[in-house]
């Protein structure tokens, strides 16, 4: 075998296994990391379809399942990526009628990372954007001593400071009502719920997450991490009511528990149709991948969506302006779970034997 036939079944095999790993639904963090990547195996399966091409002489069955088995995967992963692109049907609508701003509301999440000190970009860009709400992930005590300068003008607001790379803060410009920080999985690990009165008098339901990620180094498994998002989902799914969720969920979108999240919950995903809005990592152009979202309810439609300049962090920070109108439910399918679906989220909320505490009302 030459050096041609050589670097194709090479290229060709970490893409097919790769690939392939992706599809085995266990928990483990080195089987979940292959969910992240698909953008970057795609790139790496058109590579290696051409070497396969021209490397193989195609002398013997080998080369003809391999190239066979790479166009397989290589067609998969791009119905995976296919739905954030701008060549996929839109799944929410851009909002084009009279304005009303009694009924719009914008959102800024940002992972600021906890050692990061460049604290100044992060509030210029609320200045900048002027979001009604402003969520950061990994914000510690001196983070929050930083962002008590928007206190004029965000006087409503819940004070997470953590030094466990799980602080999270909220501020609002919006009323919050029935504020409630929870520990869903794990008990130094926070998540918020509220509820945001819209200068019109509607109140929107409000999660902000930020779940453990699989890796070596912080979960070996995907377990609690998919927990979270699933008993979220669960609640949303339980009351008829306009909601948002969004944070650092530590999972991609196009993920199988992003996905069954989705489903279980109803809620549609703004970036169908448009684009990845890749925020993680923000040092490394070739490793992107989307992890920090906003997702809403079918009453709302888009004004605007975009992934907002570096502050120092890994994370880029995200931007959603969105604008309720009820009207939207009649042509903005929501996602739906079947029985199997329904399954499939109480298992892996079981096996994460979740504690559901509620530390205080805010």
């Amino acid at each position: 075998m030459g050096f041609p036939e050589i670097t194709a079944t090479v290229l060709a095999s970490v893409f097919i296994i790769s690939t392939l790993a992706s599809l085995v639904k266990r928990d483990n963090w080195w089987i979940r990391v292959f969910d992240f990547p698909r953008l970057q195996l795609f790139i790496l399966g058109l590579i290696a379809l051409p070497t396969c091409l021209g490397g193989f002489n195609f002398d013997s069955l080998f080369p003809y399942i391999l190239t066979g088995l790479l166009l397989i995967c290589l067609i998969y992963q791009a119905c995976k990526i296919l739905p954030y692109t701008p060549f996929y049907r839109k799944e929410v609508i851009r909002f084009k009628g009279k304005e009303d701003d009694t009924n719009r509301i914008s959102i800024l999440v940002s992972n600021v990372l906890t050692p990061n000190r460049k604290a100044g970009k992060l509030l210029y860009l609320i200045q900048k954007k002027k979001p009604n709400i402003v969520l950061t992930l990994e914000s510690d005590s001196w983070w929050q001593e930083q962002l008590d300068a928007l206190g004029k003008d965000y006087p409503y607001t819940v004070k997470i400071p953590l030094d466990n790379l799980y602080g999270m803060h909220l501020y609002s410009n919006l009323e919050l009502e029935d504020t409630r920080v929870m520990y869903l999985v794990k008990d130094d690990i926070p998540s918020i719920e509220s509820y945001v009165k819209l200068p019109s008098g509607k109140k929107v339901k409000i999660y902000c997450l930020h779940p453990m990620p699989p890796s070596p180094t912080e979960d070996d498994t995907s377990t609690d991490r998919d927990a979270e998002l699933l008993l979220v989902g669960k609640k949303v799914s339980a009351k008829e009511e306009s909601v948002l969720v969004f944070g650092d969920l530590n999972d991609v979108a196009w993920s199988y528990t992003t996905i069954l999240f989705r489903k279980i919950s109803g809620l549609m995903d703004p970036r169908i149709g448009r684009g990845m809005f890749s925020t993680f990592h923000a040092g490394y152009f070739f490793l992107r991948w989307p992890l920090d979202h906003l997702f809403h309810s079918n009453d709302f439609m888009l004004n605007r969506i975009e992934r907002l300049p570096g502050i120092g962090s890994d994370h880029f920070p995200i931007y959603g302006d969105l604008q309720y109108k009820p009207i939207a439910e009649k042509v903005q399918k929501e996602p739906e779970a079947d029985s199997e679906d329904e399954k499939l989220a109480r298992e892996k909320i079981d096996r994460a034997k979740p504690i559901r505490k509620t530390v205080k009302n805010v």
